[in-house]
């Protein structure tokens, strides 16, 4: 069963939420928050596999939120996706790098949401290359300096190149073509780089990437 906790400051919208997702055999809303505050305590009383967070909230916001769950040990399965009004707003970017595993638009689609849930439970990314591209795009009008000592000389050869083609925007299916390896040893490639980096996810293996300089925008 996937366990989600819903923060939101907007009834109309958790309860929108809920009523969908409390269709759903294997998913199971456990909580509802209305700021960030709360939804931190809730957090630690429940424990959800995926938190739906707003990011633009009263008290404590969606990134303030995202990056005390993140920097909790205690909470590391826990996973934060972040709900936002418009597809790719001023904040995004700090939410991922705050440890958001992703992001949803609130007015998608029924299925997607599902979808997306059951994703982040897995502890998979939910960057699909659009959102990653609109991301390198960010990064091509707002450079930002390389970051030093980012850990990348503990990778091997091979864990860079994955980590890089995760950077632009491929799936492990197609990593595995690129690399001639099988869908299986590509994701243990990107498993262990993210134990070596600290990263919780793909998401952050994304903007490391980038602000580390493995990857360059506009040269991929």
């Amino acid at each position: 069963m996937i366990r989600v906790l819903l923060v939101d400051d907007q009834p109309l919208i958790r309860s929108g939420f809920r009523a969908l997702l409390d269709l759903e055999d294997d998913i199971e809303v456990v909580a509802e928050a209305g700021d960030g505050e709360q939804g931190l305590v809730l957090v630690e009383q429940h424990l959800p596999d995926v938190v739906l967070v707003d990011i633009q909230m009263p008290h404590v916001d969606g990134i303030e939120a995202t990056r005390r769950i993140a920097a909790d040990p205690a909470l590391s399965g826990v996973h934060v996706v972040i709900l936002t009004n418009y597809g790719m707003d001023e904040y995004v970017l700090d939410a991922l790098r705050a440890g958001a595993a992703g992001f949803l638009v609130k007015d998608i689609l029924p299925e997607d949401l599902l979808h997306s849930v059951r994703v982040a439970a897995r502890g998979d990314a939910l960057l699909a290359p659009s959102i990653t591209r609109k991301l390198i795009n960010r990064y091509v009008t707002q450079p930002r300096p390389a970051l030093a000592g980012a850990g990348l000389e503990h990778l091997t050869s091979r864990e860079r190149e994955a980590v890089a083609l995760v950077a632009q925007g491929h799936s492990n299916e197609q990593i595995a073509h690129h690399m001639v390896i099988s869908s299986l040893t590509a994701k243990t490639h990107i498993n262990r780089a993210m134990t070596k980096l600290h990263a919780r996810d793909r998401a952050q293996l994304v903007v490391l990437a980038y602000e580390s300089g493995l990857v360059v925008p506009g040269t991929s």
